[in-house]
């Protein structure tokens, strides 16, 4: 049997549906694993054992009565530490939230748990979702698996981790500024950032109330499909929440790029920004892939990256401050000093700043979706820079802001970040495919279809 660290969903799905594979077994091989490494990637903020073995063992005696719930039935998952499970603390990976521990499951989370899933644990995250990688927290920052030296992308920097390093095959993030992209860029994995209101954030802790998305990380386009399929539906808890139908996500999977309309955003990384070199190979190859494949590809024009990432900082600065002015009054040092300042910097925001980037984002999207009108995805960068390392302060300055990701928040499109190959040093490079709102399915469909044509996904950090 192939390692258990390194099946995908789909794989132990079958395995566990036929029954030749144990939900226990399974959970058992896998905390193995992270028992082994994860000191030295720091993903898990908090070990789940006991909930995981009972729900492991209520998948085995479930599945062995015939009562199959579907594809995520006796999987384990692992959740970002702003999302809720109750009875088990929830930080935000703060000293804020230190205490807090929720009397609920989020909305994800009980869909999770609808459907047989198994929860690992609570992952490590950019404070509070937004901080980035600090030294200043009680707990330190995940590390990258393919070299523990460099940056593993934020916020959702444990998840990611974790689900490269094979402790588990999915898990959770949130998306506000490119947090599910940046760390599936970052450690060569498949992070899908929903449209906005498609997945539900009840139960989730928020940073900026009209960017926060929910979405999946896995190593493999298809199981991040099969995970969306199991989160995503309507929630009257969520007023943002959507009642669009959702798909299954999985069915055009294997359609193929022929006949897809493909728009390449080349001006983000080669006018607006200048990428890497080996970051822009890796995007134009893979257009070509496409393009060989029966795709029909030309490059289209957007606004300048500054303009959407200024609207993007206005909202989220300006939101995430009116949620931690309390906090910021009445406990200050209990910040790190990346997300303190990171946060004030919100207070000198002013209102009709704030009101004129929501006016602006209006105009974005109509004109991003007159560009998309004979075209079914486009496809551009997603971090400007492969990883950097982790303790270099001026490298993360740097680097941290060249990104592709968050006009794609201001616009509230799907996005998914998929592996385009590595440095010359074994280090992952990504690109975007993005598409139109709740058309997550087509998105899915042109990453399974490159995918196929290439080996990157099953590529495995040199661990062990």
């Amino acid at each position: 049997m192939t390692d258990l660290a390194w099946l995908t969903i789909a794989e132990a799905s079958t395995l566990l549906r036929e029954r030749k594979l144990s939900p226990v077994e399974y959970v058992e091989a896998l905390y193995a694993r992270s028992d082994r490494y994860d000191d030295r990637f720091n993903t898990y903020l908090c070990v789940t054992r006991d909930i995981a073995i009972q729900e492991a063992k209520q998948a085995q005696e479930e599945i062995a009565r015939g009562e199959y719930r579907g594809a995520m039935h006796g999987v384990p998952y692992g959740l970002k530490d702003i999302i809720d499970y109750a009875g088990v603390p929830t930080t935000a990976h703060s000293k804020i939230l230190r205490d807090n521990v929720p009397g609920r499951h989020a909305t994800v989370t009980a869909r999770l748990k609808d459907a047989g899933g198994v929860l690992l644990g609570k992952m490590a995250t950019h404070e509070f979702a937004l901080g980035g990688p600090s030294f200043d927290l009680p707990w330190p920052p995940a590390r990258n698996p393919w070299n523990r030296e460099h940056f593993t992308g934020g916020s959702s920097s444990g998840s990611g981790a974790a689900v490269a390093a094979g402790f588990m095959p999915g898990a959770l993030g949130s998306d506000t500024g490119g947090s599910i992209r940046a760390p599936a860029s970052l450690c060569g994995i498949v992070g899908m950032k929903p449209t906005y209101g498609r997945v539900s954030r009840a139960g989730v802790v928020p940073l900026a109330f009209s960017l926060d998305t929910v979405g999946p990380l896995t190593r493999t386009v298809e199981d991040n499909a099969l995970l969306l399929n199991a989160i995503a539906a309507h929630d009257p808890r969520d007023a943002a929440s959507t009642r669009v139908a959702a798909p299954d996500f999985t069915a055009d999977l294997r359609k193929g790029a022929r006949g897809l309309r493909v728009g390449i955003i080349r001006h983000f990384y080669t006018r607006d920004m200048q990428a890497h070199p080996d970051v822009a190979r890796g995007v134009d190859d893979a257009v070509r892939v496409l393009e060989t494949r029966g795709a029909q590809v030309r490059e289209i024009e957007l606004q300048p990256l500054e303009v959407y990432a200024a609207c993007n900082r206005n909202i989220l600065l300006s939101e995430a401050y009116a949620i931690h002015e309390p906090w910021l009054r009445e406990r200050p040092g209990d910040y790190g000093a990346s997300m303190r300042q990171r946060l004030l910097s919100g207070a000198f925001i002013r209102a009709v700043d704030y009101l004129q980037a929501t006016r602006l984002r209006r105009r974005l999207i109509d004109q991003f979706n007159d560009a998309m009108r004979d075209l079914d995805i486009a496809v551009t960068v997603s971090s400007m820079d492969p990883p950097g390392r982790i303790e270099d302060q001026e490298e993360m300055e740097r680097t941290y802001p060249r990104q592709a990701r968050n006009a794609f928040n201001v616009l509230g499109c799907p996005a998914l970040a998929l592996p385009v190959g590595f440095t010359p040093d074994g280090l992952p490079l990504s690109m975007q495919i993005i598409g139109r709102a709740f058309d997550e399915a087509t998105v899915y469909r042109a990453a399974h279809a490159y995918e196929q044509e290439t080996e990157w996904t099953a590529r495995r950090p040199p661990i062990a």
